[in-house]
């Protein structure tokens, strides 16, 4: 069977202006040697006042002004584009540069709406983020790879197969109607030696724009990984600036362990507790559609190391502690017992929605209550009026923050609850709630979301890990 690679590159692999671009394509040069490419885009980012800026948030601004009444300009995302442009050959230039126009004005148009009718919501919204960003960054790489002699082509967004339902904000896909709509792309796969697509963005079975949350062209990626996993012998690549190691680098500075192998269960929970490895949704979505494959995280400008993801991992020797990780602007949904179960339910069938845990119930004057911790406080701010509809006398609890340790042989490492909460202690914290589950190899702790917390609690617990013993 033939391979495929679907390999994915955020805006931090793509750089500030197309800055790591050459990189990119020695990486897709490497990876089509002996597999079909299919490269998946997020937005570039830029330079903002000597700061790195993702052209999402960029045009999220712009967005905001056309809401409040002020003229929106699409200065900065040009400047960015015409940078990029000058990676093209003379021979694509012109196309390249026509594309870009094209593009621009279907996002000058969504602004326009936004500013005429001083919201920018739902479709708006998203055609202004795909014509600016991801869709909008595939053209253009496809004419960059071209210039660099790669037989590449580009999915056009009429012919998309990234099918998904009508939450136009924060979608989901939907695999059997995106199926049907995958033949132009499948096509192009076997004509080609690489397709480029943009991230995060789909389209519902009624041709309106549809986007993922933040971080959803991981998302992307892995639903084209179970389109394509019957006919090609295919595996998903994300290209980041680093593999996996223990702990976030930008809170740990120093004594990272390299984490060489991670389970899909491991990397949903990282993901979820605030590890930058890929959106959790992605794996929920292959362990829903009941698909195995290899997912590797590649160090891009060293692929040597790689981060693998597996969902039955080979017998592992290291630390079984593998993470320590924690998230900021959490959540907790307090919430009578009786009336959890009609909530949750409809979290799953309605909204789709998982990125919570549930925490120990406690019982108070003799009720039964179940507390569910939000790992989006601003996700419970938006739908704060649903969520209450299911019992108006529940609670919500924002400035929340939350440590985690990762690791799905948790069991064997002793005294680990206690140990780490002395740590936190010792580090002159309040434990507000500690959740430990030998059934899950989970341990939860919660504290107050305020001044440098987390990372107090992220660099005390990654220090105390190494010196403790395990079985």
């Amino acid at each position: 069977m033939t391979k495929l690679v679907v390999a994915k590159f955020g805006g931090s692999a793509i750089g500030p202006d197309g800055a790591s671009i050459p990189e990119i394509i020695q990486r897709i040069t490497n990876l089509k040697k002996d597999s079909k490419v299919i490269a998946v885009f997020s937005a570039p980012l830029t330079m903002d006042n000597g700061k790195k800026r993702s052209l999402t948030d960029v045009m999220l601004e712009q967005g905001r002004n056309a809401e409040n009444g002020i003229s929106p300009s699409l200065d900065i995302i040009k400047s960015t584009y015409e940078k990029i442009l000058e990676l093209v050959d003379p021979e694509n230039k012109e196309k390249c540069k026509n594309v870009i126009e094209q593009n621009l004005e279907k996002a000058k148009k969504a602004l326009d709406e936004a500013l005429e009718n001083k919201e920018f919501v739902d479709e708006v919204r998203s055609r202004a983020l795909a014509f600016s960003g991801e869709i909008l960054m595939s053209h253009v790489m496809n004419y960059i790879l071209r210039s660099n002699k790669i037989n590449a082509e580009t999915v056009n967004f009429e012919d998309w197969p990234i099918i998904t339902d009508n939450n136009i904000e924060s979608t989901n896909f939907l695999t059997s109607e995106s199926r049907a709509k995958m033949d132009k792309t499948a096509e192009l796969v076997k004509q080609s030696e690489v397709v480029t697509i943009g991230g995060f963005i789909g389209k519902t079975v009624d041709n309106i724009t549809t986007t993922y949350e933040r971080g959803g062209s991981d998302r992307t990626a892995a639903d084209l990984g179970i389109l394509f996993h019957k006919n090609y012998e295919t595996s998903i690549d994300f290209e980041k600036d680093s593999a996996v190691v223990s702990a976030d680098p930008k809170i740990i500075e120093s004594g990272l362990r390299e984490v060489h192998q991670l389970s899909y269960n491991e990397a949903r929970l990282a993901g979820m507790f605030g590890m930058k490895i890929l959106d959790p949704i992605a794996i929920k979505e292959i362990v829903e559609n009941g698909v195995d494959m290899s997912i590797t995280v590649t160090n891009m400008k060293n692929p040597e190391k790689v981060t693998t993801i597996k969902r039955i991992l080979d017998e592992q020797k290291g630390h079984p502690i593998k993470i320590v990780t924690g998230k900021e602007n959490c959540a907790i949904f307090r919430i009578e017992t009786t009336s959890i179960q009609k909530l949750l339910t409809s979290l799953e069938k309605d909204k789709r929605y998982s990125e919570f845990v549930i925490l120990s119930p406690f019982t108070k004057d003799g009720i039964e209550f179940s507390r569910i911790l939000f790992l989006d406080g601003d996700y419970v701010k938006r739908n704060e009026k649903y969520l209450l509809g299911f019992d108006s006398l529940a609670t919500i609890t924002y400035n929340r923050g939350v440590i985690t340790l990762i690791g799905d042989e948790m069991w064997r490492v002793q005294q680990v609850a206690s140990r780490t909460s002395a740590k936190i202690g010792e580090a002159g914290l309040n434990i507000l709630n500690m959740d430990a589950q030998e059934e899950t190899s989970r341990i939860i702790i919660v504290v107050e979301d305020t001044k440098d917390n987390i990372r107090k609690a992220i660099s005390a617990i990654h220090q105390e890990i190494s010196e403790i013993n395990f079985i």
